[in-house]
C-alpha cells in the first residue's frame, strides 16, 4: 500500500510531470473571444495553429504580434491560424494594443487564467505550435527577434504533413 502512495506522490509532484510537452494531445479549451464569441480550440483540428499567450504589460509581446500577424496572413489560406491567448485580468490595454496593432487573428481572453494555468505557461510570451492532428509540436518561452524564422520553418513542415483520419 504505501509503494502506491509513493508513486502517487512521485507522480503529481515531480517536476513536469504533469507539462504540457510536445507529442502530447494539445489540451483542449474554449474562451471567449475579443469579438464576443466563443472559440474552441477543437473546431480547428485539421489546421496548424499556433497558441501564443501574450499580456500587455510584456513588451516582448507587443513586439512579436505584428510578426505573428504577418505569418498569419501568409499561411493562413494554407490551413494555418494564430491564436492569441491574452492574460490580462482586465481587457481594456490588451484591446487598445490589438487596435493599435491592427491585428485580425482571434484574439481570445483568459482572464481568469486557467488555460493558462492547464498549459502550465511560466513565460511571455508562451507559444505552441500544434499539428492538424492535435498534437503539440513546438513549445517556445519568451521572444527576440528573429524567433519567428523557427516558427514558419516548423509550420511550413506541418503544412506539408496530412492530417489522419480518425480510426486509420
Amino acid at each position: 500500500m504505501n509503494r502506491w502512495v509513493l508513486i502517487l506522490v512521485i507522480f503529481f509532484f515531480a517536476p513536469g510531470a504533469l507539462a504540457v510537452e510536445p507529442e502530447q494531445l494539445v489540451p483542449d479549451f474554449t474562451l471567449k473571444g475579443m469579438d464576443g464569441k466563443n472559440l474552441r480550440l477543437e473546431e480547428l483540428r485539421g489546421q496548424v495553429v499556433l497558441i501564443n499567450f501574450w499580456a500587455s504589460w510584456c513588451g516582448p509581446c507587443r513586439q512579436e504580434m505584428p510578426i505573428l500577424q504577418k505569418i498569419h496572413e501568409r499561411y493562413e489560406p494554407l490551413g494555418f491560424t494564430v491564436l492569441g491567448v491574452n492574460v490580462d485580468e482586465q481587457q481594456d490595454k490588451a484591446r487598445r494594443i490589438v487596435d493599435r496593432l491592427k491585428l485580425d487573428f482571434p484574439l481570445l481572453l483568459d482572464t481568469a487564467q486557467s488555460v493558462s494555468e492547464a498549459y502550465e505557461v511560466n513565460a511571455m510570451p508562451f507559444t505552441v505550435l500544434v499539428d492538424r492532428n492535435g498534437k503539440i509540436s513546438y513549445i517556445h518561452r519568451g521572444y527576440k527577434p528573429g524567433d519567428e524564422r523557427q516558427y514558419v520553418n516548423r509550420l511550413k513542415q506541418l503544412l506539408r504533413e496530412p492530417a489522419l483520419v480518425a480510426g486509420k
